[in-house]
């Protein structure tokens, strides 16, 4: 007979040894479950069971979330003027205050020294005015109107060093430079964009929290963050929406991690561990859970009169050795094998995972 047929009908065979096995299994299981012995006093189903005790486990929650700038501003033109000098390239740190963009003044230096002789001309004609209407030589509304003269010379003098101050472009804060919009010789209108500064310290982290979570998150709450590629660091949260977004109905939360260095890049992906704070918890394994009849997610326990109760569980966190779960009491026997074929309200006989099963003989 040929090889591949052969060999077709041994995996044939295997599969069905397999699947036969199986059902034997379940067959046994059912038929013991359905036993008298089982069910009556003398002879009692038997669960293994595993003896729990409640620890200490800081609650956490894992989300992902997105960096962003604390602020994000384009600089513009404040006044008209071509462009003479520009002192910062982009990509550079600039400190609070440093001018980054030369604009020319052309005849602005000539209306301030007209603008300083009218003031000086309305500041001798005022004081003129002040001694004649003290010798009543000169009436009270002729000093006013002298006096609103100096004022107006002032205010135009004021007006002028102040489009001599904006044709000198800087920064309103420390940050970084991502974009510089001009060449030396542009011609800038007011409103005309010059260059892009962002504050990158602290950094925001930025995540979407579900509105069943976002009770327990608290501003100044502490927080971890992993980016990939930066490592891992840590932050304080800063900022808690009370407010959901229309679509998700999730609640913003902004964590701050300190980024002196500025290696932490705006947009980076990251993972954020809230830290909720420490709770009374066990660790279980993932297997033992089970659901109740209308969904919930809990575990079976056996009680002090080996009677099988039901329990719902808060699941914590996860992790490589378990799940943390809370909701339960200090020192549980929590069902691992056989939860499955109990009900709740059921007497059993519960056996420690160590200990050898009880051979029960059937009538």
């Amino acid at each position: 007979m040929n090889r591949s047929y052969i060999t077709a009908l041994v995996i044939t065979a295997a599969v069905f040894l397999w699947l036969a096995s199986g059902w034997l299994s379940y067959q046994k299981v059912s038929e013991l479950a359905e036993s008298p012995n089982f069910r009556g006093e003398s002879a009692l189903m038997q669960v293994r069971t595993r003896d729990l005790s409640a620890q200490d486990k800081k609650s956490e929650l894992i989300v992902l979330g997105r960096t962003k700038a604390k602020r994000t501003v384009i600089l513009r033109a404040e006044t008209a003027g071509t462009v003479i000098a520009i002192s910062i390239d982009k990509g550079l740190t600039s400190k609070k205050d440093t001018v980054i963009v030369q604009l020319a003044q052309d005849d602005r230096p000539a209306q301030m020294k007209e603008a300083q002789a009218v003031v000086n001309h309305a500041s001798i004609a005022y004081e003129a005015a002040k001694q004649l209407s003290k010798k009543a030589f000169r009436s009270k509304v002729q000093l006013a109107e002298n006096k609103a003269k100096l004022e107006s010379a002032r205010a135009k003098r004021a007006a002028i060093q102040l489009d001599i101050n904006k044709t000198q472009i800087r920064t309103p804060f420390s940050g970084i430079i991502n974009d510089v919009s001009v060449e030396i010789g542009d011609y800038l209108k007011v409103g005309d964009n010059v260059a892009t500064l962002i504050d990158l310290d602290p950094m925001l982290l930025v995540a979407e929290i579900a509105e069943r979570n976002i009770g327990r998150i608290k501003v100044g709450g502490l927080a971890r963050v992993k980016i990939i590629g930066l490592g891992s660091f840590d932050g304080i949260v800063s900022f808690v929406s009370r407010t959901a977004a229309l679509g998700t109905r999730t609640f913003r939360v902004e964590v701050s991690v300190s980024n002196l260095d500025g290696v932490i890049g705006e947009g980076m992906t990251s993972e954020l561990t809230l830290i909720l704070g420490v709770v009374r918890a066990h660790l279980i394994s993932p297997a033992i859970l089970t659901l109740s009849d209308e969904g919930v997610v809990g575990i079976k326990i056996v009680n002090e009169v080996d009677v099988v109760e039901f329990h719902p569980v808060n699941i914590i966190a996860d992790s490589p050795s378990g799940m943390w779960v809370n909701g339960l009491g200090s020192r549980i026997k929590a069902v691992t094998v056989g939860q499955e074929f109990v009900k709740t309200g059921q007497k059993v006989r519960p056996i420690s995972e160590k200990a050898p099963l009880i051979k029960v003989e059937r009538n």
